[in-house]
């Protein structure tokens, strides 16, 4: 890493790959301390992190202990910087978030729905490994205003495309449809025919927001 804030954060994205909990939330304690933004040691310590773990995760070099345990402390350290609202009394409105078949790493959609919680959006949590038709039946019935796809397998690309189709067959053809994660963030909207690409959670709940303020979501 390279430049004085990379340095800031660098002993906090060694913490996060070594999945070593105490450590990360001491750390984020002390950047809080000295000034750092929520937003910034979720940019510059938990995704530059997750970036790390998502280029091992090969067949030769994939530990799912190792995930898991940086999983855990990404999740303490979210949940320590946005606490959770529980019950979210009169959300702004709702969105699911899911990750498709064959897709079992949720780090990222946990942190997508504290977020979103955080920003007062419900979210319906298909959780991992979930099928296109259970994510339409869910937006349906919840109601949603769009639908989060978190990948981290190139795998999953074909089933990405078959959400829009899906969700039009169902009449719900105006529900907005976001990619986001290692794997989608490297394919345009355009490939994986949704309404937006966000490279960062941030920019999923800022997508998200602009459209439930009826501004124009654009991009």
């Amino acid at each position: 890493m390279a430049g004085g804030k990379d340095k800031e954060f660098e002993a906090l994205v060694k913490s996060f790959i070594e999945g070593n909990r105490d450590r990360c939330l001491s750390l984020t304690d002390e950047l809080v301390a000295a000034g750092r933004k929520p937003e910034e040691i979720v940019t510059s310590g938990i995704e530059v992190a997750m970036t790390a773990l998502d280029r091992k995760c090969t067949a030769e070099q994939f530990n799912l202990l190792e995930i898991m345990l940086a999983g855990r402390a990404v999740m303490a350290v979210i949940n320590q910087l946005f606490p959770r609202r529980f019950g979210l009394p009169n959300p702004r409105g709702t969105v699911v978030a899911a990750c498709l078949e064959g897709d079992i790493h949720d780090i990222g959609k946990s942190i997508l729905r504290v977020l979103l919680s955080g920003a007062h959006i419900k979210v319906v949590d298909c959780g991992r490994d979930a099928s296109v038709a259970s994510v339409v039946k869910a937006a349906g019935e919840s109601g949603a205003v769009a639908v989060c796809i978190s990948g981290l397998i190139s795998s999953i690309v074909p089933l990405v495309r078959k959400m829009r189709p899906a969700l039009s067959a169902a009449g719900l053809g105006h529900v907005k449809v976001l990619a986001g994660g290692a794997a989608l963030k490297q394919c345009t909207a355009d490939t994986l025919m949704v309404d937006y690409v966000g490279q960062t959670a941030f920019d999923a709940v800022n997508y998200v927001t602009a459209l439930l303020d009826g501004e124009d979501a654009g991009h």
